[in-house]
């Protein structure tokens, strides 16, 4: 198949990219200067010009507390953009599908279980309501496919991930012993799994003939960041006394949910499923620490 894949430089696109080519795949992967998703006349060239089977988005604002303060942004990249490359793939090539990304901050996690796709949404945050509103957005066309997928981690982390940040403040904190929030259930990602359930999802025939158009990946299981963090400790064998803390659900003035890890319900279905989160972190750590 022919891809375009969008966010070449992410911790997902790069993946994607570098196991899409892997299997044989056509892939276009712009860089941001090439192809600003903002830019809908840049978009509709790439379309005109490469006829992808698939178009994946993997841009986005993702900083959520940034999002609070430039609440504009966030909506321009996460909602209008996704909308209009929607809208532009459903009228130039009708027959190709559209992949976007969303979170699991679109739920208020007051279920206190781990969320299907088909549990109601309700975002507590800007970032949240940018990315529910470029789901309804982009569903509005029948072509388009959401996943919703969960605090990814990968060995290109340009910006950090959930799992460098601990280490990094570990490494450099001035005390014997770190606080962690304890009161946030989260599923975790790694993204060598989430590229491979991506390119299984898009070559099931089932696939193909839309009978889901949104899909929860994330690696089974879920925990706080508290016992995230006790396990990649244990992992790396260190010592430091980790101290669990309640954050209130905030950072900030930004309400976190206190409970969003999301259940794969639909892409079980289809015989897709990822590994358990422990045995996805402790590969992560094997990569990128040699242990």
């Amino acid at each position: 198949m022919k891809l375009l894949i969008i966010g070449k430089s992410g911790r997902l696109g790069s993946q994607l990219v570098k196991d899409s080519i892997a299997i044989g795949h056509d892939v276009i992967s712009p860089s941001h200067q090439e192809l600003d998703i903002t830019n809908t006349t840049q978009f509709e060239q790439y379309i005109m010009t490469y006829k992808p089977d698939i178009v994946i988005n993997t841009a986005a604002f993702n900083n959520l507390v940034k999002a609070e303060e430039q609440p504009l942004e966030a909506f321009k990249i996460n909602s209008i953009a996704v909308k209009e490359m929607a809208e532009v793939l459903h009228h130039l090539q009708p027959e190709s599908t559209f992949i976007t990304f969303s979170t699991n901050y679109v739920f208020d996690g007051e279920l206190q279980r781990p969320l299907d796709e088909y549990d109601s949404v309700n975002p507590l945050q800007i970032y949240g309501l940018s990315k529910l509103a470029g789901e309804y957005a982009s569903l509005s066309y029948n072509n388009s496919v959401i996943i919703r997928t969960s605090s990814i981690f990968g060995e290109n982390s340009k910006y950090g991930n959930i799992v460098n940040r601990i280490i990094r403040e570990e490494q450099t904190k001035q005390t014997n012993y770190i606080e962690v929030g304890n009161n946030e259930v989260i599923s975790l990602t790694y993204a060598k799994d989430l590229s491979k359930a991506i390119l299984q999802l898009i070559e099931h025939k089932r696939f193909r003939k839309h009978l889901y158009n949104i899909y929860h990946l994330v690696n089974e299981g879920h925990c706080t960041r508290y016992q995230m963090t006790e396990e990649i400790f244990h992992d790396l064998d260190i010592k430091t006394e980790i101290i669990p803390v309640d954050r209130k659900g905030r950072t900030g003035r930004m309400r976190r949910p206190k409970f969003t890890a999301l259940e794969n319900t639909n892409a079980k279905e289809l015989g897709i499923e990822l590994p358990q989160w422990e045995d996805a972190l402790r590969r992560y750590l094997e990569s990128k620490y040699q242990i």
